[in-house]
């Protein structure tokens, strides 16, 4: 076989690709694949508040509401922010307040629309909360089991400040659901395998814990108010080390929440994320910008391949191949460990839909409006 200096260069690059691939699943994601999930904690150790911000969600509340109010923790709050709702949202809570002695509800008045959004009404919900450890979730999450508290409740470890869980989505039969959940799954996996690493730098509001204390330390969310969404995500990463961050797997700390069930809905969604994103600490918006970049090589470096020698285009493929055969040996465990091994399956194909649309969505996010509202 004779390949010529530009094919070489070519399938150097490839093969360096693959290298930066290779990294990101042999030594960050296989760490949460081995790693082993605690046993369900036997007993609660502190009290502690929900917080949960609604926008007019009458009809997540009256599905989801209850499965939180009846977890088995004796000592808590549920704290329910009512951010201007007019589809009803204000009766049913006042009702189920009657049954609930533990619900609390916070109104925001049409009064303070002038510094409104979800991270005014999550601020409300901390400073109306009365325990120091506080639990977030959303009015259309449901939580995997009775013992979801028992998991996220603060940790023995009196450094740990910030717990993180994880929040799989309902299954649909179409492929945008497919999609959706593909991509939550590969979120997840890197968010919590850099935890493991010591490298924590976001989290999901469907399911994360942390201390009051943390959030007025640090001044709340004045760093990045002027910012739509992040009200998770730009939190943890500004206030999670090594030291202070924990996770949870455990099948019962699970949330499930329903997706998005349009392709611009998700769009949209994608957008605000990609918001966020550009006001992480530097260290990982190189770190996360390497990987999303390196994937793009690598699928570029493939198909320039394809122009090649058929000489060429046998060790092309033979890279892709390696490449794949190393990460169904790593992604169907951790796929079948967070709730979506009937995923595996469809892997490969998965993986470069999800690659295409995160590109697209990349593109299509520096266009448009920049404001977005959280409902």
């Amino acid at each position: 076989m004779i390949l010529t200096l530009l094919e070489i260069c070519i399938l150097s690059f490839f093969a360096f690709c693959l290298l930066v691939q290779l990294y990101y699943v042999l030594f960050v994601h296989l760490r949460l694949a081995n790693v082993y999930i605690e046993d369900l904690p036997l007993e609660e150790r502190k009290p502690l508040s929900v917080i949960i911000c609604a926008r007019n969600e009458v009809a997540n509340l009256t599905a989801y509401l209850p499965s939180i109010l009846n977890q088995k923790y004796q000592n808590f709050e549920v704290v329910v922010v009512n951010d201007r709702s007019w589809d009803g949202t204000e009766e049913l809570l006042e009702q189920m307040a009657k049954e609930y002695a533990q619900l609390k509800i916070v109104k925001v008045l049409d009064n303070d629309k002038f510094i409104a959004g979800k991270k005014f009404a999550v601020t409300m919900g901390i400073k109306a909360a009365k325990h120091d450890w506080l639990v977030f979730t959303d009015a259309d999450c449901l939580p995997a089991s009775e013992n979801w508290l028992l998991n996220m409740q603060q940790p023995e470890d009196e450094n740990v400040e910030i717990v993180l869980g994880y929040s799989p989505y309902l299954k649909k039969r179409n492929l945008l659901n497919a999609l959706i959940r593909f991509e939550t799954f590969f979120t997840a996996v890197n968010y919590l395998s850099f935890a493991l690493k010591g490298m924590p730098y976001m989290g999901v509001g469907r399911n994360m814990a942390y201390k009051k204390s943390l959030f007025f330390k640090n001044k709340g969310f004045a760093a990045h108010m002027h910012i739509p969404s992040g009200d998770d995500d730009l939190f943890v990463n500004a206030h999670a080390n090594k030291y202070n961050t924990a996770i949870r797997l455990h099948p019962d700390s699970h949330v499930w929440s329903n997706p998005n069930t349009t392709w611009s809905g998700y769009l949209r969604q994608k957008k605000r994320h990609f918001g966020a994103g550009k006001f992480y600490k530097p260290k990982h918006k190189f770190i996360l910008s390497w990987q999303i970049t390196f994937q793009f090589l690598f699928y570029a470096a493939f198909a320039g391949s394809m122009f090649l020698s058929w000489e060429a285009r046998y060790v092309a493929f033979g890279i892709l191949f390696l490449s794949l055969f190393i990460r169904c040996l790593v992604y169907p465990k951790l796929l079948k460990r967070l709730n979506y091994g009937e995923l595996r399956w469809w892997f490969p194909i998965l993986d470069i839909l999800l690659f295409l649309f995160l590109t697209l969505n990349a593109i299509l996010a520096q266009f448009g409006k920049k404001k977005v509202n959280w409902k």
